[in-house]
């Protein structure tokens, strides 16, 4: 039966950290896709790097959204002494660091097992679009310079 319910909630989480994940990196999109459609010569380079930036702190805070989740769960569940070790615990889970020094009862160990994988698949879509965009920014930045050479 402990299975089931960490099964459970595990899935609820992943639900719904993958949705604020997408919800995120549509925002983003939308929110730097102004920035980088607007390249000028003397400005591109310093455009793209506030573009980027601007990306990156978004990916954090969604990031930061995720693992605070994971942290209000666990202290939900009564599995930490108070936020602040449910926090460090779901920081090193979800990053896959893991460092052992706090653990979970052992009936809500696959719980966390499905955090850190979580996590990991979330790390790889960020950059991804990370290294997308970022491609894409040269990409109209080395247009721009075609049409204007």
């Amino acid at each position: 039966m402990q299975l089931l319910l960490n099964l459970g909630l595990s899935s609820v989480m992943v639900a719904a950290t993958v949705l604020i994940h997408l919800w995120g990196l549509l925002l983003l999109i939308r929110v730097v896709s102004g920035g980088g459609a607007h390249l000028d010569a003397h400005k591109s380079r310093a455009r793209a790097a506030v573009v980027i930036l601007a990306a990156v702190f978004g990916v954090f805070a969604m990031h930061t959204v995720e693992i605070w989740l994971y942290a209000a769960l666990y202290v939900a569940l009564g599995e930490t002494a108070n936020f602040e070790q449910a926090l460090y615990f779901s920081t090193t889970t979800f990053s896959s660091l893991g460092l052992g020094d706090v653990v979970l009862n052992p009936r809500w160990r696959m719980l966390s097992a499905i955090e850190g994988a979580n996590g990991v698949i979330l790390f790889a879509w960020s950059t991804a679009f990370l290294m997308t965009m970022t491609r894409r920014l040269r990409m109209l930045e080395h247009e721009w310079f075609d049409r204007h050479a």
